[in-house]
């Protein structure tokens, strides 16, 4: 896998990033980091006590009309480094006291990331992503990450293709988090960190319980004792949009997610409190740690 045909993910550009084009994702040929900080707005299994070290790289393989991240996800910011700095980053982090390596829609820069991976960390990896990913890409991840963290955003295809340009986007997120699973096993824990596993988050979308329901069907058809669920109230209207995505979620919309999920047999992972919604979700992109 490399840059000069970039088939990294589903999109399948094609392009030769090496040689200045650009695919869907935007990106070059070398990394490119909006920050890498100790954060501590993760799951607790993923954050642990004293945060994780997240590096949030720029550029996405999926086109999301409410992306909070938009500065960085197709805004271009960003600083570009090499494999080398990166792992740099990585330990510097790990020095700071980060309890995992979080790595933030990574997927565009997988062949600078594999070095960088290499030798293994000495704390848990976390690939955190949109879950739109091919189990090609995936499997060359294999024994470098410890704990995936994707999104299962849609079971509607067409709201899939409205919303954020992927009308595959049900079933490549779902074979994806099947391979996810099998590379991992259930959850393994070291006190209340996470070793191994998948954590699967789902956003509510306000007006699209439908969806929901959905997606929460088809990840339950996995079987709901082999991940973690993270179900998130925290949608946050961006500017510029309209009907029902420019409001917040209802009280009355994630009570009837998270009912549905325990009636499917999700009884492990996270719930937010309802009031999560707001911009303090939203990292300030300022470079810090790059």
């Amino acid at each position: 896998m490399d840059y000069t045909h970039c088939t990294l993910c589903p999109r399948r550009c094609g392009v030769n990033r090496a040689a200045g084009e650009r695919g869907y994702c935007r990106q070059g040929a070398a990394v490119r980091l909006a920050r890498a900080a100790i954060h501590t707005g993760e799951e607790p299994a993923i954050g642990g006590h004293y945060g994780a070290g997240a590096v949030f790289f720029s550029g996405c393989t999926l086109g999301c009309v409410y992306c909070q991240n938009r500065a960085i996800s197709h805004g271009g910011f960003g600083r570009d480094i090499d494999a080398a700095r990166l792992r740099e980053i990585f330990l510097s982090l790990i020095d700071q006291g980060a309890e995992t390596i979080d790595l933030v829609t990574p997927t565009q820069f997988l062949p600078d990331l594999l070095p960088a991976l290499t030798p293994k960390l000495p704390v848990p990896v976390v690939y955190n992503c949109g879950g739109y990913e091919t189990v090609e890409t995936l499997r060359a991840l294999e024994g470098l990450v410890d704990v995936y963290l994707p999104d299962y955003k849609y079971s509607d295809a067409a709201l899939a293709a409205r919303l954020s340009q992927a009308a595959d986007y049900p079933e490549t997120a779902l074979r994806a988090i099947e391979e996810m699973v099998r590379q991992t096993g259930a959850p393994v824990y070291k006190g209340d960190l996470m070793t191994r596993g998948v954590v699967v988050r789902h956003l509510v979308l306000p007006g699209q319980l439908d969806n929901t329901l959905g997606a929460l069907d088809n990840l339950a058809a996995l079987g709901p004792e082999r991940f973690l669920l993270s179900l998130m109230s925290q949608y946050t209207p961006m500017p510029g949009l309209t009907g029902d995505l420019a409001r917040p979620i209802t009280a009355q919309e994630y009570d009837g997610a998270l009912a549905y999920a325990k009636l499917l047999g999700f009884s492990r992972g996270y719930a937010q409190e309802y009031q999560s919604v707001g911009q303090s979700y939203i990292p300030a992109w300022d470079l810090e740690g790059v």
